[in-house]
């Protein structure tokens, strides 16, 4: 039995659900994240050693919620590429596996107030988002200059990171 385009086995997910996809995993990051940040900001972060660059507290909640949005956006489109297109699973798993640095990154450096220990998360992280824009590239170039913002973020946040690491050895 073959099956026609219309019939509902060939039909796209609805829109709803890819967008939950995208939004659900970013959501999850970002209240985990928070859980293991928001007390040390609080505690152990106000009595290290910080460069003078080192941006006010305010300013990191509006950066990430851009960053985030515009992560969920970038993998809602390469959700919405066909099934079987040409490097949309590695594109997918690269994301996925950034996503996942990214919460090592806040657990690492604020839940075990190690500046070392959050260095060494944060180079293979920023180089897993360069993996990620690449491969999304390949699927949507869209997509994949989303995404831009958050190397340049996270490499000001290498920066931040090597500093307060130097600052306090």
């Amino acid at each position: 039995m073959s099956i026609s385009p219309s019939s509902p086995a060939a039909a796209p997910r609805p829109l709803w659900i890819d967008a939950l996809i995208a939004v659900l995993p970013v959501v999850a990051i970002s209240l985990l994240g928070n859980a293991v940040t928001i007390p040390q900001v609080l505690t152990w972060y106000p009595t290290i050693a910080k460069p003078p660059f080192n941006p006010p507290n305010w300013v990191f909640g509006p950066v990430w919620t851009t960053l985030f949005a515009l992560m969920a956006y970038g993998v809602y489109r390469i959700l919405r590429t066909p099934a079987g297109t040409p490097g949309k699973a590695q594109a997918l798993l690269a994301y996925h596996v950034q996503l996942a640095l990214n919460l090592a990154w806040s657990c690492v450096f604020f839940g075990l107030n190690s500046p070392l220990g959050g260095l060494l998360v944060i180079v293979p992280f920023l180089a897993m988002i360069l993996v990620t824009i690449a491969l999304f590239g390949r699927v949507d170039r869209l997509a994949a200059h989303l995404q831009w913002p958050y190397v340049a973020w996270v490499s000001f946040a290498t920066l931040l990171n090597v500093s307060i690491w130097w600052l306090n050895r």
